[in-house]
């Protein structure tokens, strides 16, 4: 019998991975103290993401009768954000532009993939290649966002907005240039929805995350101010 959303090798994979994940982030933070240390834990765990999405797209071109090596490029926006935000990490800089765009979608889409990972029966078992990688790179991604946060590597501000306009322009040419040239109708969800029998395409969906995000954003940002205000009432009363 295959696997199926919310069966029981479903449900054990949310719980494993829940536990390990978290277990291996409790233990980073713990015992990766300087600054050198964090960064290799935080670049393991991008090389980690990378591979989980290499291998997926991977399994994805010697998945049907014929060849298909166009499939090694993404065609989702929790895809190419794994292969994004994997080498944002690797070859980037602290604080860069790709963590900026990169961050949110990384640890929503993550986690609710893996809640609702409607491509968990494609295969006899969750162990079917393309199952478990695509499992494996949206728990990764999640993890390295949240890596990216305990060891202090982004700075959200709404002063980085762009960041995301771009990022989304770039994920969109991506998917229509998937459907031109390769005819993959559902590439980023331009032209079908996300869930069958939903208005939740591309054009549905741009405008809900531009709104939760600028709310993040504005989260964030009463945050920070909150904590110079104390840190300088804090200053203010020593010096007295």
């Amino acid at each position: 019998m295959p696997a199926q959303l919310f069966g029981t090798q479903h449900i054990l994979y949310i719980i494993l991975s829940t536990v390990l994940g978290g277990g291996v982030l409790l233990a980073a933070n713990k015992l990766a103290r300087t600054e050198k240390q964090q960064k290799y834990v935080l670049r393991l765990l991008a090389l980690l993401l990378l591979a989980a999405i290499v291998t997926n797209r991977l399994s994805q071109v010697f998945r049907y009768d014929t060849v298909r090596w166009y499939c090694l490029i993404p065609d989702s926006f929790c895809g190419m954000t794994s292969l994004v935000l994997s080498l944002g990490v690797l070859l980037g800089k602290r604080d860069n532009a790709v963590l900026h765009f990169t961050w949110l979608l990384g640890i929503f889409g993550g986690i609710s993939t893996v809640i609702y990972a409607t491509f968990v029966d494609q295969g006899p078992t969750i162990f079917y290649l393309p199952t478990i990688s695509g499992l494996l790179h949206h728990s990764l991604s999640a993890m390295v966002v949240v890596a990216i946060f305990l060891f202090k590597q982004l700075d959200v501000t709404y002063k980085k907005w762009y960041c995301t306009l771009f990022g989304f322009t770039a994920y969109l040419t991506v998917g229509a240039f998937l459907m031109e040239v390769f005819d993959m109708s559902d590439a980023f969800h331009i032209a079908e929805p996300l869930l069958p029998g939903t208005p939740l395409t591309a054009w549905v969906m741009a405008p809900m995350y531009a709104a939760a995000y600028g709310l993040i954003l504005l989260a964030f940002e009463i945050a920070k101010r909150k904590k110079q205000t104390k840190t300088k009432n804090q200053r203010e009363n020593e010096a007295e």
